[in-house]
């Protein structure tokens, strides 16, 4: 097996079952499963995904043996979870499967297959495949001895390239981020390089440096967990890639239907529990600075616009470092 692609979602059918059918349609000459993590949908993602899969089955068994149509070998594996548990701990269940070669316990899916890709896919349901993608991807690692990670280069909608890669967020880093966004630090290079993190929409890493490194950090709810794992990944000695000729559309931010402010709120205790983790009292305590400053020119500016988003937004992430 080359590829284990892990796909979580909430309420978001649509966009999966596209996302699926690109990865049907647009990956060629790889040997990979597909395993979908449910975070407890409402949407009926989950009922989509099982014929979908059943569909994908008997497509692909009539044509690779229409003498035998009931193999018990499917494209899709499934596990169904009865809340939203967040993206690390969803993608950490089918990790925990990939990282150990087992079977997909009974409980997640009745007869899967092993989950054993020797590199493991991270990849939003608001993404499309395009060009064999994948396999490129597949194809640049297998070339890159101390690889751990690799992402491709995302595009928006329209096709332009969209930023996915950024450096750490040092103090100076994280101040310019939190005060002018993401033009100033996130990029799209023309040119394969070493940077320091990929975007999570599309990351792809080597699943013996799961084994080394460790899961995602549960403690991440959403956004700042990719950050936190190629950090991880870096420090123990291993290379993180961006390979521009292999791309994938993305819709920014589609799997998260809740909006834009439990987004900006999930960054902020991100970017705390980063803090926390990996540096010193001190640069937490000016990391807090800077998140408060900018809480509170938000809150002004949307006080002062009648901006009903700003001031919500940023009034609750200012009780929320606060309170920290």
């Amino acid at each position: 097996m080359d590829l284990s692609i892990v796909i979580v979602s909430y309420n978001t059918k649509k966009l999966l079952m596209d996302c699926l059918t690109s990865v049907f349609t647009q990956t060629k000459d790889l040997n990979y499963e597909v395993i979908v993590v449910d975070n407890g949908s409402t949407d009926e993602s989950v009922k989509s995904i099982k014929q979908l899969a059943n569909y994908e089955l008997r497509v692909k068994d009539k044509k690779n043996n229409p003498q035998s149509v009931t193999r018990n070998q499917t494209i899709v594996k499934l596990i169904e979870n009865k809340e939203n548990l967040g993206f690390a701990k969803a993608n950490n269940q089918a990790l925990r499967q990939i990282r150990q070669g087992l079977r997909l316990s009974s409980a997640e899916r009745p007869h899967c297959e092993q989950a054993q890709g020797e590199y493991v896919l991270l990849l939003n349901s608001d993404t499309k495949i395009v060009g064999n993608a994948l396999k490129k991807l597949v194809d640049f690692a297998k070339g890159k001895e101390e690889l751990g990670v690799v992402g491709p280069k995302l595009l928006n909608p329209d096709g332009t390239p969209q930023p996915s890669v950024a450096p750490f967020f040092t103090l100076s880093k994280a101040f310019i981020w939190l005060m002018t966004g993401d033009r100033f630090l996130y990029s799209s290079p023309s040119r394969t390089r070493q940077v320091d993190w990929v975007m999570g929409a599309a990351l792809m890493v080597k699943k013996d440096v799961i084994k080394k490194v460790g899961l995602l950090d549960e403690k991440f709810f959403m956004y700042m967990e990719e950050v936190d794992w190629c950090y991880r990944i870096k420090k123990a000695g291993f290379e993180i890639w961006f390979y521009p000729q292999a791309e994938i559309f993305h819709l920014v931010r589609g799997g998260s239907p809740e909006g834009k402010q439990k987004a900006i709120l999930n960054i902020y205790q991100g970017l705390i529990y980063f803090y926390q983790k990996h540096f010193g009292r001190q640069q937490l305590a000016v990391l807090k600075s800077i998140l408060l400053a900018k809480a509170v020119v938000a809150w002004l500016i949307g006080i002062l616009s009648r901006n009903v988003y700003l001031k919500e937004t940023y009034g609750k992430a200012f009780k929320l470092v606060h309170h920290v």
